[in-house]
């Protein structure tokens, strides 16, 4: 017998915002097949977040690797280690950097494709308010080509879902605590090491969310804004190895496919 339950294809990359939109969609009750990708970013730290949380939820879930187009996309610092990340607050002039190419055309993509596999009629991704400045991926007029396109690339056509898109990373952040969600299982962090860094944009924008609700983030920082005080770090036992593995599975084709098997649906 055909389930009646409508499906939807979530873009979750392990990070907040996705977190969140990945919740919502729930809520909605859909059936979600989860999708985060490996592209050779500098760590697979989300994706490992992203794994976890789909198990403990019993969603399915699948990490894509399609390293195979690093070459194409390796002008960003956040797919060349070589290069120096930004730090301070998000901004055209000092961010730019972390663009990385056509990234969401190339997700959205792959997440539509899947849809139409599965008979799924709705994909979601993590666009917010907050980005427009910076990503042209992220942009309305970006999603409403998007689906556009996506209304005909197909016979089965799949309409893009951006719930966020007019939201601040503050908006998010006050749904999903309406929704009782606990954001220590996320990771924001451009670095993939055992702490956040505090000091990259992505750390910056989250932790000021988080200032304006009045709360302090449950995420563990090596360094927080205003603070002149560096936390020392107290990981668990085996939690240097676990953090080495992410940074390593991103970029380390070995490395990834020993683990290969359970990046598998779960």
């Amino acid at each position: 017998m055909t389930s009646s339950i409508p499906r939807a294809v979530v873009i979750y990359s392990g990070g907040m915002d996705s977190y969140t939109v990945l919740h919502r969609a729930r809520r909605e009750g859909y059936e979600l097949h989860a999708l985060s990708f490996n592209y050779g970013q500098r760590h697979a730290r989300e994706l490992d977040t992203a794994k976890q949380v789909c198990a403990e939820l019993g969603i399915a879930h699948q990490i894509v690797d399609i390293r195979a187009i690093h070459g194409l996309i390796d002008s960003s610092a956040l797919t060349d280690a070589s290069q120096a990340l930004p730090g301070g607050d998000y901004d055209a002039d000092n961010l730019s950097a972390t663009v990385v190419p056509n990234r969401n055309m190339i997700l959205l993509s792959l997440a539509i494709a899947q849809a139409v596999n599965i008979g799924a009629e709705r994909v979601f991704y993590g666009a917010h308010g907050g980005d427009h400045v910076l990503y042209p991926d992220c942009r309305p007029e970006f999603v409403e080509k998007m689906n556009n396109v996506a209304a005909i690339a197909n016979f089965s056509p799949v309409a893009i879902e951006a719930p966020y898109l007019h939201k601040g990373k503050d908006e998010i952040l006050a749904d999903g605590l309406a929704m009782g969600l606990d954001y220590a299982n996320t990771w924001t962090c451009y670095l993939g090491e055992t702490l956040a860094c505090g000091e990259c944009g992505s750390c910056r924008e989250r932790l000021a969310a988080f200032a304006r609700h009045g709360l302090n983030d449950p995420l563990s920082y090596s360094q927080r804004p205003g603070s002149d005080e560096k936390a020392a770090a107290s990981p668990q036992p085996g939690s240097d190895e676990k953090t080495a593995a992410s940074q390593r599975s991103a970029t380390d084709p070995e490395a990834s496919a020993d683990n290969s098997e359970g990046r598998r649906d779960v």
